[in-house]
């Protein structure tokens, strides 16, 4: 595997996993796909006519509908699927009826269906999904897993109290199902550290000479248990007689010569327990220890559904080992795929938007730069983005938002505007400014802006006159011009007149207004400007700058 390659996928992911995924081929999978009750609300469960049901659901912002897309996906599952698959899937559309929940069923089916194709023996799957959900996705899984496959539905406490629940109790969970493909499923013990209560009642002893804390545990163990090895006398002490030693003779000497056996006033035996060789309580299936990304998180990229680092950590950490492949099918702003990168894990992502294939991008350059890795570019590659002009315009004409996205991230620059699960994005507050790069002017002691416009249609002097006004009204740095028409020499001329700004920090002057093609950009231009030290993440998370009222963020 010397030629591996990361990878990041643009695109469906089931048509994806079927053009490049082979069978067994991946020893992790995460996944959260787009339905999750805390973003979007109030979409009714009613059938595609109109006709409302008696339940109630919430919904994905991207609503599911019923339409050819649904019933051709439902017709392959139901005629070219695995016999229980095809069982489980009809059932559901008798009891559920055509409408956007099941049309949400029918396309998580069919890709689970592929996960479990391309999950090696060994691997095990994990869907992080809300309550809305969880009871739908786990029939499916039992279906295509297998019931005797389920290891586990792990509670996670994604956010804090709630005041305002109305009838109900406040929702404050999110639920991970993991799978496995065999019984012969990897797995590594995690542990959580001991709360201070425990620690002060257990180990409530302290070694005078050393300070190391310790517990004093009882040597015997039920006479179930019993060996001949574990029937004997110790120092003229024997065990009660329903009880036997827990250890055999050898043992115990052992820990006579390592000074762990205590002794009580009678000369009963009892074994000391020093806190720092405990590795901490085995992890359990309520997880209350990792906090949400909160506004003040240095990790925060205002994404909304972006989750810590340390859950991804967490399950990467305890169902893969170092060179395994992990592989996120909608991978978002790609938390899972850093925490592979960072975990030592070889990675593959998908996703359908280019905005979320940008800040995966950046996200990766950061943590590269941080622990001085490879250089960006180095260690990945992307599948599915413009290579040439001519795909640039076709992206281009195909989706103008899709084409913003993918421009932007060829002068890593962060997006504003995008919406998360909305394929044709929006424009921001300022129609002007499409995406910011920020880096930080060290004789200022505070960070500065380049904002950066994206056009893909016709363009000229004017354009360039207006971006200078929005650039001075924002007090920016520096602007950047990315165009797919070829530029004209009256724009160059009025960049020209914008001037140069100064960098005391590294003794440079830059051009104020820079104008690059797309031509240009792939055939590697770069811009003038001093250097980035991060591109993304909150180092004073809740207090960005704001660009005309947008927050300097996602959205």
């Amino acid at each position: 595997m010397n030629d591996w390659k990361n990878t990041l996928y643009y695109g469906d992911n089931l048509a994806v996993m079927r053009e490049y995924l082979a069978d067994e081929s991946v020893d992790l999978i995460y996944l959260d796909p787009p339905f999750n009750s805390n973003r979007s609300y109030n979409v009714l469960f009613r059938d595609e006519s109109g006709d409302d049901s008696q339940a109630q659901i919430t919904a994905f912002e991207d609503t599911w509908h019923w339409n050819r897309t649904a019933i051709a996906t439902y017709d392959e599952l139901v005629t070219a699927a695995p016999l229980p698959v095809r069982n489980m899937i009809a059932a559901m559309k008798e009891f559920i009826g055509t409408n956007q929940m099941m049309a949400y069923i029918v396309m998580m089916t069919i890709r689970l269906v592929e996960l479990h194709r391309i999950l090696k023996q060994t691997g095990s799957l994990y869907l992080h999904c809300d309550p809305t959900m969880s009871h739908y996705l786990k029939i499916i899984l039992d279906t295509v897993f297998g019931a005797e496959r389920f290891i586990n539905e792990i509670i996670w406490k994604r956010t804090t109290a709630h005041a305002n629940v109305g009838k109900r109790c406040g929702v404050i969970t999110d639920s991970l199902l993991c799978y496995s493909k065999t019984s012969d499923y990897t797995w590594n013990n995690q542990f959580v550290p001991y709360s201070d209560d425990h620690i002060g009642s257990s180990y409530r002893y302290k070694e005078t000479d050393t300070e190391r804390r310790y517990a004093s545990r009882d040597l015997t163990a039920s006479m179930q248990r019993a060996s001949s090895g574990q029937l004997y006398e110790w120092k003229g002490t024997r065990p009660p007689s329903s009880r036997c030693w827990a250890y055999t003779e050898e043992q115990m000497k052992k820990f006579e010569a390592e000074g762990r056996i205590l002794y009580s006033k009678t000369g009963y035996p009892r074994l000391k327990i020093y806190l720092d060789e405990m590795p901490g309580v085995p992890l359990q299936n309520i997880w209350t220890d990792i906090p949400p990304v909160n506004p003040q998180a240095k990790e925060r990229l205002g994404y909304p559904t972006q989750k810590p680092l340390a859950l991804l950590e967490r399950i990467i950490q305890a169902s893969s080992n170092e060179g395994d492949i992990v592989f996120d099918p909608f991978c978002g702003c790609g938390t899972a795929i850093v925490a592979a990168e960072k975990l030592g894990r070889r990675w593959i992502g998908i996703d359908i938007t280019h905005l979320s294939i940008a800040l995966l991008k950046y996200r990766l350059k950061k943590l590269q730069d941080n622990v001085d890795k490879a250089k960006f570019g180095e260690n990945f590659v992307v599948i599915g983005e413009p290579k040439d002009v001519a795909a640039a315009e076709h992206l281009a004409q195909s989706n103008r938002y899709q084409f913003q996205w993918w421009a932007l991230s060829l002068v890593q620059a962060m997006p504003l505007g995008g919406s998360v699960g909305d394929k044709k994005g929006r424009k921001g507050a300022d129609k002007g400014i499409d995406g910011v790069i920020t880096f930080l002017e060290e004789s200022e002691g505070k960070p500065k802006r380049v904002l950066v416009q994206v056009k893909s249609g016709n363009v000229g002097a004017k354009d360039i006159r207006d971006l200078r006004g929005t650039f001075e009204r924002e007090n920016a740095a520096i602007a950047i011009f990315i165009t797919l028409k070829s530029p004209t020499k009256p724009m160059y001329d009025e960049a020209e007149i914008a001037g140069l700004y100064f960098s005391e920090t590294w003794g440079k002057k830059y051009p104020k207004i820079q104008i690059f093609s797309i031509e240009d950009l792939l055939n590697g231009a770069e811009v003038r400007m001093p250097p980035v030290r991060a591109t993304f993440g909150n180092k004073n998370a809740g207090n960005e700058k704001k660009v005309n009222g947008m927050q300097n963020g996602l959205f």
